[in-house]
Formats: structure tokens, sequence, C-alpha cells
């Protein structure tokens, strides 16, 4: 593996305006600690802490993730970026997403945020029904996703990401179905599409609603993966896009390639030589973070991944993509030789839980829909 390797960005800015009771990310509403400002010059800390250890690559793509990172002003995130340019060799025509809520004062922004480089929104719709979005605790009404939708492609985005989940508390099928129609009229050219699922350290995994059963969850799903299909590309277990509009930062993590991540609880994967790939976080409380910012001491934890780990590590990235992977891939992004997988993707095509097409391991349409028991055989036990 080259260290010349193209890598990504991910920015974290932890706070938004609520907690949403099914979100399991490094999230903080904002309270008394919030300082903008402060935060902004801890990034850039943790920004030049990192970049020694980049300076012959090339960064190919920045994603701005929270919490709520549209909270933050135009004026914030330009200074940022300009320290983020200064600091890193970066990609022309690089693809800066930034994730956004359909709030109005968030919305109100988006030209702004347009006119400092930002070229690609991720807006978090999750529905377009009222009844749905108060079950799920946002803060924004189907109006306000609708008019945040418009208000994104009057700012000049061409490149838009819509949110939506499936599978939600008193939902039906038509619900569902009526959600995807209507982002779809709007042909943002992307939309991730995700079940609702009870994760631990939320509120909804301490006191669950009642979600529709399994078999309506399928019916739900294959309805809306229907109508997505007749109008997008399905390229990834949960994305759909439109030509020329896949994320290339999405892209860049199920191909397995590398990624510095700065900010409260941010993760790292960075390739240092053929057999040394080591990820990293941060400490994920902001106060802690802001005051170790640029020193070790804003490492919370760090591992080397083992070569046994690795055939695990990289189908369960690669193989969220419709077209899979071809071996030349797994041993430029591994280091490992073919060898130390080819009998795991032996069983599986027995099992026609994957399937080869010229060069290319992909699974089948059963080995994606039962994508955790696929993966599986690549766990250390059973791949090496």
């Amino acid at each position: 593996m080259s260290k010349n390797n193209p890598y990504s960005l991910y920015i974290h800015i932890p706070w938004c305006i609520k907690k949403c009771p099914y979100c399991d990310f490094n999230s903080h509403e904002k309270r008394e600690d919030y300082d903008e400002q402060a935060y902004i010059d801890a990034l850039i800390k943790d920004l030049n802490f990192e970049a020694q250890h980049l300076q012959s690559r090339t960064l190919s793509s920045i994603f701005i993730g929270g919490g709520t990172p549209s909270l933050f002003s135009a004026t914030s995130f330009q200074r940022l970026l300009s320290a983020v340019r200064s600091a890193l060799v970066c990609a022309d025509n690089m693809e800066i997403t930034l994730e956004a809520n359909p709030g109005t004062a968030e919305s109100s922004k988006f030209k702004d945020f347009h006119d400092i480089g930002i070229n690609r929104l991720s807006i978090g719709i999750q529905s377009f029904n009222d009844k749905h979005l108060k079950l799920l605790g946002r803060i924004h009404n189907a109006h306000q996703a609708q008019t945040a939708i418009e208000m994104a492609q009057h700012a000049g985005f061409n490149k838009i990401n819509l949110d939506l989940m499936f599978g939600l508390p008193q939902q039906t099928t038509q619900q569902a179905s009526e959600d995807i129609r209507l982002a779809l009229s709007y042909q943002t050219g992307h939309i991730s599409h995700y079940q609702l699922t009870l994760e631990k350290n939320t509120l909804f995994y301490k006191k669950p609603p009642a979600l529709p059963d399994d078999d309506l969850i399928w019916e739900m799903q294959t309805a809306c993966q229907k109508h997505l299909k007749q109008n997008l590309q399905h390229y990834e277990i949960s994305a759909y896009a439109a030509e020329q509009h896949q994320a290339k930062h999405n892209l860049n993590y199920w191909q397995f390639g590398d990624y510095l991540g700065i900010g409260a609880g941010a993760h790292s994967k960075l390739t240092h030589n053929k057999h040394s790939i080591t990820r990293s976080w941060k400490t994920k409380h902001p106060r802690q973070f802001v005051e170790h910012a640029g020193s070790e001491k804003s490492i919370s934890g760090q591992s080397v991944l083992q070569d046994n780990e690795l055939p695990f590590e990289f189908a369960m990235n690669a193989l969220r993509l419709k077209n899979g992977f071809t071996l030349q891939q797994y041993q430029q992004r591994t280091g490992l030789h073919p060898s130390t997988i080819q009998p795991t993707l032996t069983t599986l095509l027995e099992k026609e839980l994957i399937q080869l097409n010229q060069l290319t391991y992909a699974c089948t349409d059963r080995g994606w829909n039962f994508l955790n028991e696929t993966l599986e055989y690549f766990l250390p036990s059973t791949s090496i």
C-alpha cells in the first residue's frame, strides 16, 4: 500500500438543539458549555497536530458531521476550511459535505455555506409525516423539511442527500412509501434509507417504542426499495444515487480507505505501511477535547489492526457496496495476499451468499439481505 493513497477528513461538531431518542452518536444538547469559537480553535489545533503525519498525501473529501453542524456559522467553517487548505494537500474539486437539520435557523444559512465552498449537503429529514417526526423526537415538522430542501436547491446546491428512516412507530407501508415518493420528487440525486434500530445508550433502548413487526418492516423495505430503484442506482446497502451523485466521502469508507477524524469523539483509520493500520479516537466530551486539543492527551484510545482482523474489517465495508471488490483492491487496502481471504470467498460462493462477476466479488441479493450473517464468515476464527 502506498502512503500516497488519498484519504478523507471527518470533522465532528458535537452539539445539537435536542438529543433525539434514537441517536447513539456523540452529541450533546447545546447548553452552557457551548462555545463555537473555542471549539473551532480546538479543531484547528487538532488538525495541525495530526497534519504532521499526512504531508505527502492528498485529501480527497471532507465530511462535517455531528450533532448538528449547521448550528455553526459559515464564518466559523470558512476559518476552519482555510486552516485545512493551509495544513493539508487538497485535491482539486474536493467534495465537502455538511450535515444539516431542516430547522428554520439552520436552513437560513444554506446560501452562506454554499458561498464558502461547501458543495454538498446531507439533510436529516427522517420523515415527511408530522406524527412520525414527533414520535422520533425531531424538532422540525414536515413543512420545514420540504422548505429546507427547496432552500438548499435555491442556494445553489446540486448535490444533496436526504436521510430517511423506515420501520417507525405506528408507520404503515403506505406512509413509508409516501416518504420515498415525496423525497424522489425533489430530484436531489441521493437518498439514504435506513431502518430505525434501537441502539444501546439511547432513550429508545431504555424505553423502547412499539415498532412494526418483522414482516411489516420487510414489506416496507421492499416497497420503498422498488420506488427508489426505479429512479436511482442502489449502489450501497442503504444508499441510492443518480449518476455522478454517489457520496465520494462514504465510498472511501466502504472501500476501506483511510480517514482522519478531528473533533470530540472523532475516529481515524490511517495506514502507515503495509503491516500497520492504526485506528484512534479522540476524547468524547467537548469540554475535555477543547482543553486537550493539539496534544497527545486529546487521544482517548488507539489500536493497531492485526492481520487476522483485516479480512473482516475489509469485508464489513466493501460488501456494503453493490459492486463489491476485487482481490487486487483487497491486497492494496490491507497489504495481505489474496490467499488470506480466498477460502472464505469459496465457502460463500458455494452457499450462494456472494457471486463472482469476472474479477469482482459481490453479495447476492440473499447475501445482502442477510449481510451480518454473511460477514460472520470473515471473523478471525473462520477467515484465516
